[in-house]
C-alpha cells in the first residue's frame, strides 16, 4: 500500500520523520511531500504536488491553515483515507473528504502502526 506523508521533515525528533521510518520498517511504500528539499535515508522529499497514482493513505503533519493549500490536491489523489495526526484536526476538510467518499481518521500514525491498526 502506498502512503503519502505530507509535512515530511529531516529532523529526527519530528513525528513525520518517525512516521516515515516506522512505515518503512513495517514494509509500507512511502512517498514524502515537504515544503523544502530533503531526504530520510534514500527517500527524497517532493516539494511539488505530483500526480501520484494509487495512493491508499495520506497522513498529515501540517496544520489546518496550511492544509487549505492541499485540499484540491488530496481530493484529486482520491486516497482511501486521510489520517489527521494530533494537531492537524480540521472539521472543514473532513466534510470535503467525506463528500468524496474518502475515510477520515483522527489518529496518530505511530500508534496505529505500533498497535497493528494501520
Amino acid at each position: 500500500m502506498l502512503t503519502l506523508v505530507i509535512g515530511a521533515s529531516e529532523h529526527p525528533e519530528r513525528y513525520s520523520n518517525k512516521a516515515i521510518l516506522m512505515l518503512q520498517k513495517f514494509g509500507h511504500e512511502v512517498l514524502a511531500l515537504a515544503s523544502r528539499k530533503g531526504s530520510i535515508g534514500n527517500l527524497e522529499f517532493y516539494t511539488e504536488k505530483p500526480d501520484f497514482k494509487q495512493v491508499d493513505t495520506v497522513t498529515l503533519y501540517i496544520n489546518p491553515r496550511i492544509q487549505k493549500e492541499y485540499y484540491d490536491y488530496i481530493l484529486r489523489l482520491h486516497p482511501r483515507r486521510v489520517i489527521f495526526n494530533p494537531g492537524t484536526e480540521n472539521p472543514e476538510f473532513y466534510t470535503l473528504l467525506k463528500e468524496k467518499g474518502i475515510e477520515v481518521q483522527e489518529a496518530c500514525t505511530l500508534v496505529l502502526l505500533s498497535t497493528k491498526q494501520f
